[in-house]
């Protein structure tokens, strides 16, 4: 039984196993070709994006605290328009 198994298994070729280019439809290629290129920008730069991303990330943060805390402590005795 495990040698028909065996035999079974050696058949397939899976040397040129695609992505999943095979079974989206045509339409759908520009959208998928799209996202086929992010994930090569992210295989490519991953590390330094991620750390980019973060750094702008944590500086749009604190800057957005700053202004709540401003309008919070300060920004109350403002005349409102």
């Amino acid at each position: 039984m495990s040698s028909t198994k065996d035999s079974t298994e050696d058949q397939i070729d899976t040397s040129n196993v695609g992505g999943l280019e095979e079974i989206i439809p045509e339409p759908l290629m520009p959208v998928w070709k799209r996202i086929e290129l992010i994930q090569e920008f992210r295989e490519t730069h991953g590390d330094t994006y991620v750390r980019v991303l973060e750094a702008v990330t944590a500086i749009v943060l604190a800057v957005g605290y700053v202004w709540w805390a401003y309008l919070y402590l300060i920004g109350d005795n403002l005349v409102a328009i």
